[in-house]
């Protein structure tokens, strides 16, 4: 058993209650979904609850972890500074369990994971693996030590759709814990049986959480219908109130009429008057202490508002936006051919997704492209890598990033589109490298906007974007009048918004017709 006793987190830079009298248990079995907004604080509930000293530098805790005899694992979200210059074989090393396991063992976890069966006596730098073979190495180096629970931060980020399906599996036989943040919402519908929200309402100045012991979609459904009622019911009770306020207001002129105008030479009528005054004051408090009762009107954190693109982004149906061709593809040291035959046409306001195991070099490819795209003068592409530092100026607050001339009238209309985005505005002075994935990834998709571009080249643009953004996210791309060609492994990204998915592999770009 995991346990969590009153629990409040708190920012230290704008002294934001994160997460207020926190009480949970997770038994062997629970399979618990952490969902909520960027920056609500789900990758620090778990950091805390795996290692407390891990948040220190940016948040305070008080509160109660039991862990009893649970062996913990731990997967962050992102590979951790420390290891990105280790060979795969040193990091491998590193962890004992890695030598007790024998040959056939670590064999058929190689299989499980769709890599090699040298895989783990490469010698290639970890900072330079895709991103799925980030998380697969750091997944693998984890069952190794045999935990009891999983605590994971994003396990689904980058992975193939093969890898994927193997993780919808392992957590579904999992025996014991496993507590988890996501946002591919097809892995919580098909292996959650707890949900943790994580909220900020009324503008983020107040916390709120709710556990939910049933399904993903279940718990979806009955808040919903719970917010429905309320609703309902909270506007009947304003009907009445306002038809109750009005029948006493009358009453109330009435009286105070007839009280002024009573003759001083009839001071029983007059004394009758304000005996019956009395009472209709005494009833008006009654009704406010009635009133403080009422069923109030749900409050649910909104998603966030985005628009992408104008009319004037359109891409006329017959213009090649891109005629890509080559006879091999290598890696970027020239090493290793990664593909032969590689041809991709796109014309007009295509929508193309591009899906491939981890490693096959999908990334590599989308950056060619984007080169080729980026110099092109009779259009204005713009580019999201997987790894957003490679644009991001970390030092920077969102507002100095995007801005241009800096001036009040540019400053103003900045901070009202990040406002929209869910940012507070404190959150708009911090420095970028102080953000979450997903909020990084917002301040990018707004640069794009901003920018005008008309083609939209996308390394897994879905992939930090909470279960409440994300629908948000794939309609405002699936709407974008221009083209857009992408990497994803997300399963609803893929079927809503590409009209077209092609499969990468040794052999060059296959048309996917049967995707689902």
């Amino acid at each position: 058993m995991l346990q969590i006793k009153n629990l409040t987190l708190t920012h230290k830079k704008d002294f934001r209650i994160i997460l207020q009298d926190f009480t949970c248990a997770l038994n062997d079995g629970d399979k618990a979904v952490i969902i909520g907004e960027e920056g609500n604080g789900k990758s620090t509930l778990l950091k805390w609850l795996y290692h407390p000293e891990l948040i220190e530098p940016y948040a305070e805790a008080k509160g109660e972890r039991i862990t009893a005899r649970e062996r913990m694992a731990y997967l962050p979200q992102e590979l951790p500074e420390e290891d990105r210059e280790k060979a795969l074989y040193e990091f491998f090393a590193e962890d004992p369990a890695f030598y007790e396991q024998p040959p056939r063992s670590l064999s058929a976890l190689a299989g499980k994971f769709h890599v090699p069966q040298d895989f783990f006596y490469g010698d290639q730098p970890m900072g330079t693996l895709s991103g799925g073979e980030k998380v697969k190495a750091q997944m693998m180096r984890l069952l190794m030590a045999q935990p009891t629970a999983l605590l994971l931060d994003e396990p689904s980020n980058d992975l193939d759709i093969e890898t994927l399906e193997w993780l919808e599996e392992l957590i579904l036989d999992w025996p014991g814990i496993v507590l988890f943040i996501s946002h591919d919402e097809t892995l919580i519908e098909r292996t959650a049986n707890m949900v943790i929200h994580i909220e900020q309402i009324r503008r983020k100045t107040v916390c709120r959480h709710t556990i939910a012991h049933v399904p993903y979609l279940q718990y979806r459904r009955e808040r919903e219908d719970s917010f429905e009622k309320q609703a309902r019911q909270a506007a009947n009770d304003r009907r009445e109130k306002e038809i109750r306020d009005e029948k006493l207001h009358r009453i109330e002129q009435s009286v105070a009429y007839h009280l002024g105008a009573v003759s001083r030479q009839a001071p029983s009528v007059g004394r009758l008057l304000k005996k019956k005054m009395k009472a209709v004051k005494s009833l008006e408090r009654r009704y406010e202490r009635e009133d403080a009762q009422m069923t109030q009107m749900p409050e649910e954190e909104t998603a966030i508002f985005f628009k992408l693109g104008e009319k004037a982004q359109t891409i006329p149906a017959g213009k090649t936006v891109i005629e890509f061709s080559a006879d091999r593809l290598c890696t970027p040291d020239h090493l290793r051919v990664l593909a032969e035959n590689v041809f991709l046409r796109i014309k007009g306001p295509e929508k193309v997704g591009i899906i491939g195991e981890n490693g096959a070099g999908k990334t590599t490819l989308l950056r060619l492209m984007a080169e080729e795209l980026l110099k092109r003068p009779d259009i204005r592409a713009a580019y999201m890598p997987q790894n957003y530092e490679d644009l991001l100026h970390l030092e920077m607050t969102p507002v100095e990033y995007l801005a241009i001339s800096g001036d009040k009238e540019e400053t103003t209309r900045i901070r009202t589109f990040l406002g929209s985005l869910k940012y507070t505005a404190d959150e708009m002075d911090h420095s970028i490298a102080e953000l979450s994935g997903g909020q990084k990834a917002k301040v990018l998709l707004l640069k794009m906007s901003l920018s005008g571009a008309n083609v939209l080249i996308l390394d897994e643009p879905t992939r930090n974007f909470s279960a409440l953004s994300a629908p948000v996210i794939r309609r405002m791309l699936a709407e974008f009048p221009g083209a857009i060609l992408s990497i994803s492994h997300d399963r609803k990204y893929l079927g809503e918004v590409c009209g077209r998915i092609y499969r990468f592999t040794k052999d060059g770009l296959s048309d996917v017709t049967d995707f689902s």
